[in-house]
């Protein structure tokens, strides 16, 4: 892919190094600027944390004072669906209680959440039900609906917006091409090739570290990995998830939660009961694919090294945590994968950092990056360029 008469620029306003969903998000916002724009990344297709998610574009997980940022982040996510032909289901989040301090947390999130952003309301039982026929009836309290929440398919996402930012007369992308230095105002390529920027956006998670070791060493940032699954599609006349779902297990699990002090007792019970959710970062979450996959996961280990395998026992706790809200008309896991992305243990939200003149690293994200890397982007280069 390559930009306008299929010739790449030489010289650009914004070299994004990076193709993942927080660089795809910078070269969107600089081309709705008018910049010219070359977007690179090492591979020849995404394969890193973008498209390893649940596709969730989730304003519920995010603190109060990130909601206008997760808001403007749904809004862009929306005109990009319908410029790039992202596959979007508006369907909203339901989280479902099966205990009394579950559904006291819900209660109070709603009644402490009516504005600030958050669209949500406390369903009974048999409302929960209309919006989701799958849901394990026995047992069920009550359930949290929200409005906000969009689902995307991270491959097929990532992959339109790629395309469609390829078809742009200001926009280069150059998949396929890795970076091996970025000495403003020249971006070299592997190739040789360079390419003059006047600034340089290094959206590049982890791999930050190789253009940029001391920076990435002095972030703070530590790495999170995380495992899930897919299953095969549901069969056809059986209907759809509804809402993504959560239960219990998610509520210790989003900062936008954790200012309800009911929240404690859901972390108490979890660390009698279920102490190897606690050990392996696990809550449990579902959301559905165009093709009727369910996507499935998923569990938090924090630090290096990056173990490369994947632990069955950690699929197992999933799968048995999920019988327990869910049963869809069959779940046959045909696909595993592990995770990594770069996050802040504390309350930051990101990471953004100027090197020298002319360059930004924009990282740290973690797992919000579905959520809030359009509206971040924005923000970015506005303040960039003011």
């Amino acid at each position: 892919m390559s930009g306008a008469g299929g010739k790449p620029f030489a010289e650009v306003d914004l070299a994004v190094v990076g193709a993942g969903i927080v660089g795809i998000a910078m070269a969107w916002a600089a081309s709705r600027l008018g910049m010219r724009v070359a977007l690179i990344d090492r591979h020849d297709r995404q394969i890193g944390a973008s498209i390893r998610n649940f596709g969730m574009i989730w304003p519920i997980g995010q603190p109060s004072g990130l909601m206008p940022r997760a808001l403007r982040s749904r809004e862009l996510w929306l005109e990009a669906a319908r410029v790039a032909g992202v596959w979007h289901e508006p369907v909203g989040s339901l989280g479902v209680a099966y205990c009394e301090d579950e559904l006291a947390a819900m209660e109070e999130f709603a009644a402490r959440h009516g504005g600030d952003g958050y669209q949500v309301q406390m369903l009974s039982p048999e409302s929960a039900m209309e919006r989701s026929a799958w849901l394990v009836r026995e047992g069920l309290r009550g359930g949290l609906f929200s409005r906000t929440e969009i689902c995307v398919d991270p491959r097929q996402a990532v992959a339109a917006m790629t395309r469609y930012l390829s078809t742009l007369e200001r926009v280069d992308v150059r998949l396929g091409s890795p970076v091996v230095s970025v000495e403003h105002p020249v971006v070299r390529l592997a190739s040789g090739a360079t390419i003059a920027a006047e600034r340089v956006a290094v959206c590049t998670g982890e791999e930050t570290r190789l253009l940029f070791p001391e920076v990435y060493r002095g972030s703070g940032l530590t790495i999170c990995t995380l495992q899930m699954m897919r299953t095969a599609p549901v069969p056809e006349g059986f209907g759809r998830l509804g809402p993504m779902l959560y239960a219990g297990s998610t509520l210790r699990h989003y900062r936008s939660f954790a200012g309800c002090p009911s929240v404690a007792r859901v972390r108490e019970r979890f660390a009698r009961e279920r102490p190897e959710f606690d050990r392996w970062g696990i809550h449990v979450m579902a959301s559905q694919t165009a093709t009727g996959e369910l996507t499935l996961g998923d569990s938090h280990v924090y630090g290096e090294p990056v173990e490369p395998f994947l632990r069955e026992e950690i699929d197992a706790l999933v799968l048995g945590y999920l019988r327990t809200f869910l049963r869809p008309p069959e779940v046959r896991v045909v696909e595993r994968w592990k995770g990594s992305y770069p996050k802040f243990m504390d309350a930051r939200t990101e990471f953004v950092a100027s090197p020298s003149a002319g360059v930004k690293v924009v990282n740290g994200v973690g797992g919000a990056g579905m959520t809030l890397s359009f509206a971040l982007a924005e923000e970015v280069l506005r303040g960039w360029t003011s």
